[in-house]
């Protein structure tokens, strides 16, 4: 039997309970799913008819296993942790600190910079599949992910300027965003490109989208963003007090920045592989993603995290690479790093 590192209760009327030493899913007298508390690092509810007991919760907290809560859209709206990992004071202490400095200037550029060149590498990437293929789309990719990688040059240029002029993150935010807004308008232009046009793409939408590839991006987002939420908190770190992403009241703007470095690997790079390759994604009558559309995601997503990448000097799973980029945040806000680097994927 494979180990269940991430259990997922996703079937109305069903039940998660605790059983021995290991949580199960039931649905009146089958057993759906069940995993060891011993290998057990995350607990997933995505549907509105789901149950959990009491003693379930009590042993996610006693092992440290969050328990995350996602709508039919992918949408996350609540989380449960052991109050125990929230007490890291001193590194929360020098996060909120370094928004006011120069750390959390760097931090934003990281974020930012990490994005655009994840994204740039991605179409890349794409493209080298094409060029046998379809030398004109390959030609067009190519063109692309060089317009993409160039909005570089402005990132560095607001780095010299915030270096010299001692700017705080509200002093780059504005041009930071704009520099990342542009750079997406052709990465997306890009991902249309390499769809089957009878999908017939919209173009990116984000909360609320209907369509079957924009659904699949959003809900794909949510799953990991679940396991950046949880990597923060084990890292000590707030979730809810980012850099680039503005502060606002449950809006955990932390989880937002650091997962920019993670979404094209992580998700685009997922979905639009299932959708080349014939993948249907369903729909209920509503226009959300079916049940078994749902399901299929999140596997595929969490079994990309457990690919491994090549990340400094050696190769590690993408999931263990979020935990140590969450690491370097702390330790960097912290003042233990001289500086925070963000994860590149390596094509």
């Amino acid at each position: 039997m494979p180990i269940i590192h991430d259990l997922i209760a996703d079937q109305f009327g069903s039940h998660v309970g605790k059983y021995s030493e290991r949580l199960k899913i039931t649905k009146q007298k089958e057993v759906l799913a069940q995993a060891p508390l011993l290998h057990l690092e995350s607990v997933t509810i995505s549907s509105s008819g789901v149950s959990i007991s009491a003693e379930a919760i009590r042993a996610c907290v006693e092992h440290g296993i969050p328990i995350h809560f996602l709508s039919g859209s992918g949408t996350p709206y609540a989380g449960l942790y052991s109050a125990g990992l929230a007490a890291t004071v001193l590194t929360r202490r020098a996060q909120l600190e370094a928004f006011r400095d120069g750390r959390g200037v760097q931090l934003a550029l990281a974020f930012v910079g990490g994005k655009i060149e994840n994204q740039s590498r991605l179409v890349k990437y794409a493209a080298k599949y094409r060029k046998e293929t379809d030398a004109a789309l390959h030609q067009e990719l190519r063109w692309l992910a060089g317009e993409i990688i160039d909005h570089m040059e402005e990132v560095c240029a607001v780095d010299f300027v915030a270096l010299r002029e001692h700017y705080a993150v509200d002093d780059v935010r504005g041009s930071l965003l704009s520099i990342e807004g542009r750079a997406a308008q052709k990465y997306w232009r890009a991902i249309k490109a390499l769809l089957p046009e009878a999908l017939g793409w919209p173009g990116r939408e984000g909360r609320g989208a209907r369509d079957p590839f924009n659904s699949a991006l959003n809900y794909g987002y949510g799953v990991l963003y679940s396991q950046v939420e949880r990597a923060l908190v084990l890292a000590g770190l707030d979730p809810y007090a980012g850099f680039i992403h503005t502060d606002r009241p449950g809006k955990p703007s932390l989880v937002y920045d650091l997962i920019e470095e993670f979404r094209a690997p992580v998700v685009d790079r997922t979905i639009l592989g299932l959708v080349n390759k014939g993948v249907a994604l369903g729909q209920d009558e509503r226009g959300y993603l079916d049940e078994a559309t749902r399901r299929l995601l999140a596997e595929r997503v969490l079994e990309r995290l457990e690919t491994s990448e090549r990340y400094e000097q050696k190769r590690h799973p993408l999931r263990s690479i979020i935990q140590m980029q969450a690491r370097h945040i702390a330790t960097f806000v912290r003042g233990e790093r001289e500086r925070y680097d963000p994860f590149l994927a390596a094509w």
